[in-house]
C-alpha cells in the first residue's frame, strides 16, 4: 500500500531536489588521499633500493666467502699434518712386534684413538706385488710372514685416516659432520696432489717403495695404510 503524503510533502516531492543553502551536499573528494598510498609506496621502493649493495663474486663482502672451503683448508693443514705423521712414525717391524706382544699396550703407545681401533703412523719399506684395485700388495721388509702389508696407491684415496692420525683435528673445530667429512676428503686430495701425482701404477709391480703412512687397527694382520710419503726404487 503506498503511503499518503500530506500537502507539504507533496509539494517537495513534486519540485525534485533542492538547491541552495538547504540542499543536501554531495560527498567531498580529496585529491590528496589519492596521491598518498602511490607516495608511501614509492618511499618504500626508494629505501629498500638504497639498502641494496651490489657486491661482487669472490670479493670481500661476499658473504660466501666466510663459508667453509674443504679444499682451501686441505691446502692449508695437509704440510703441518704431514709433518706431525712423520714425527709420530713408528718402524713398521716395531709395531709388528708390539702388535704382537700386546695390542692394547701398542696402541697406547704408538697409536690415536679411532673410531674402531687405534690408528698408527708407520715407516715401511719392501717390494711391491700385486696391484689391485689402486692398491699395492707390499711384502714388507723385516715384517713376520703372514702380515699383509697394503698401501692405496691411488686414484681413490679412501678413508679418513690421515685427518685423525695425530689426534689434533677434532670435529668441535667444525661446524657440522659435513665439514668433519670434508676435511678428511680434503686431505686425500691433496695425498693425491702432492705424495701420489706422477705415480706410474702400471710399472708399480716389482719395484722396492719406502714410505711413511697411517692405518687404523681393524685386523692385525692385515694393514691398509695411506701414505703420506711414497718413494720408488728400482726393482729388487
Amino acid at each position: 500500500m503506498t503511503p499518503t503524503l500530506s500537502g507539504p510533502e507533496r509539494d517537495r516531492a513534486a519540485a525534485g531536489p533542492r538547491t541552495g543553502a538547504g540542499a543536501a551536499r554531495p560527498p567531498v573528494r580529496h585529491p590528496a588521499r589519492r596521491l598518498l598510498l602511490p607516495a608511501v609506496l614509492l618511499g618504500l621502493l626508494t629505501a629498500a633500493a638504497l639498502d641494496t649493495r651490489v657486491v661482487r663474486i669472490g670479493s670481500t663482502e661476499d658473504q660466501r666467502a666466510g663459508a667453509f672451503s674443504a679444499e682451501a683448508w686441505g691446502r692449508k693443514t695437509f704440510p703441518a699434518q704431514r709433518a706431525a705423521i712423520e714425527t709420530a712414525a713408528v718402524d713398521a717391524t716395531t709395531l709388528a712386534a708390539a702388535l704382537a706382544e700386546d695390542k692394547a699396550a701398542a696402541g697406547q703407545k704408538y697409536g690415536k684413538p679411532g673410531s674402531v681401533g687405534p690408528i698408527f703412523a708407520v715407516r715401511f719399506s719392501g717390494t711391491v706385488g700385486e696391484l689391485r684395485s689402486g692398491i699395492a700388495n707390499v711384502t714388507g721388509e723385516g715384517l713376520p710372514a703372514g702380515l699383509a702389508l697394503r698401501v692405496q696407491t691411488g686414484p681413490a684415496i679412501n678413508g679418513t685416516d690421515v685427518r685423525d692420525a695425530t689426534g689434533t683435528i677434532e670435529f668441535g673445530q667444525f661446524t657440522n659432520q659435513i665439514e668433519y667429512q670434508d676435511a678428511g676428503a680434503a686431505l686425500n686430495e691433496q695425498i693425491k696432489a702432492q705424495v701420489l701425482a706422477g705415480l706410474d701404477r702400471e710399472r708399480l709391480s716389482g719395484r722396492r717403495v719406502e714410505g711413511i703412512g697411517v692405518f687404523q687397527l681393524i685386523n692385525p694382520q692385515a694393514w691398509l695404510l695411506t701414505p703420506v710419503r711414497l718413494t720408488v726404487k728400482d726393482a729388487s
